[in-house]
């Protein structure tokens, strides 16, 4: 058993990977500020009120905690709030992730697991996508993951801190058990929108650019189940814990969905039509991100059993019947 310090534990994925720590028989401590994470959700371990920004409120967490390894997924991961405030993405991402690198130095701690994102990608220049694809981000949210990249490729030759990043593409799902969720306020993330807009919790489902170059005119994305996705966050930390090497992963199915597709699942799952309109395409967005993840299979062994379009959409319809977390 390790103990396990989790930025951003109280998130969506956060809680997700505590929950798939204590599953696998390791120690999570959640560090949060609780801006968008949520106090419910922090059911499998210890909890650390504090916040990235505040190097010494870091440094107390390392010494109280005494973590032997990092999940890293403190982030703010907005693309259009990204374009449109830059600087809360650099200064957030970038500059709390600086602190968590000198707060691990310091302490001692030589391994971390980064919650990086297909946004460094860009328009990619290949389909599916690779770990050896260029990387060249079109918003200040996957340009900010990117940095943080570099940063950890300085800090293993600096300081000898391992890292895996995981290059996510789209999450959907819950836990299956219903203890934790998705719920962001505001929400941003297309399966909980198709389903809130099923459930009237919204007037209608905006589809956001009908006229991009893809069989149906909306976005193509790969979307892979959270629990399926920290499983390998698990994987993950325990490779490096046995001192084996820095890694560079994608996480996706390789199957793509558009916006359409995935509204169709959603209608045939939950038996309702969705209600929606059309808007403009948002600043930002590629046509098409689909993952070749391979590697995360051959190096891991990890196999995304529960990333199927009805499968995730049921487990976050099921989770959402339960009600949501409250502040």
């Amino acid at each position: 058993m390790a103990r396990i310090l989790v930025t951003g534990g109280a998130g969506y994925i956060g809680a997700h990977g505590c929950k798939a720590l204590r599953a696998a028989g390791h120690e999570p401590i959640v560090f949060d500020n609780f801006r968008t994470g949520w106090r419910d959700a922090v059911k499998f371990g210890e909890m650390i009120e504090g916040d990235l920004l505040d190097l010494d409120a870091l440094k107390a967490a390392f010494a109280q905690a005494k973590p032997e390894a990092v999940m890293h997924f403190a982030a703010l991961s907005n693309v259009g709030e990204s374009m449109a405030d830059p600087e809360l993405y650099w200064r957030n991402n970038v500059g709390g992730s600086l602190n968590l690198l000198t707060a691990m130095r310091d302490a001692g701690v030589g391994s971390i697991v980064f919650s990086s994102t297909a946004a460094t990608y860009g328009e990619p220049d290949e389909d599916p996508i690779t770990e050896t694809a260029r990387q060249a981000p079109i918003n200040p949210y996957g340009a900010s993951k990117l940095a943080v990249e570099k940063m950890l490729d300085d800090f293993e030759k600096a300081h000898g801190i391992r890292s895996i990043a995981f290059r996510y593409f789209n999450v959907a799902g819950a836990d299956p058990e219903r203890q934790v969720g998705e719920h962001h306020v505001p929400e941003t993330h297309l399966v909980p929108n198709v389903l809130d807009s099923v459930a009237g919790a919204r007037d209608a489902l905006t589809i956001n650019g009908t006229d991009y170059p893809t069989p149906d005119g909306t976005c193509i994305r790969d979307y892979v189940h959270v629990m399926d996705l920290v499983d390998a966050h698990v994987l993950g930390t325990e490779w490096l814990l046995a001192g084996k090497e820095s890694l560079r992963l994608n996480l996706g199915t390789g199957s793509g969905f558009s916006v359409r597709e995935v509204v169709d699942a959603a209608s045939e799952v939950v038996g309702e039509t969705v209600p929606m309109n059309y808007g403009p395409r948002r600043p930002g967005d590629p046509a098409r991100l689909v993952c070749d993840g391979t590697r995360a299979r051959e190096v891991l062994g990890w196999s995304p059993e529960r990333s199927v379009m009805a499968q995730m959409i049921g487990d976050a319809w099921a989770w959402r019947q339960t009600g949501r977390y409250s502040r």
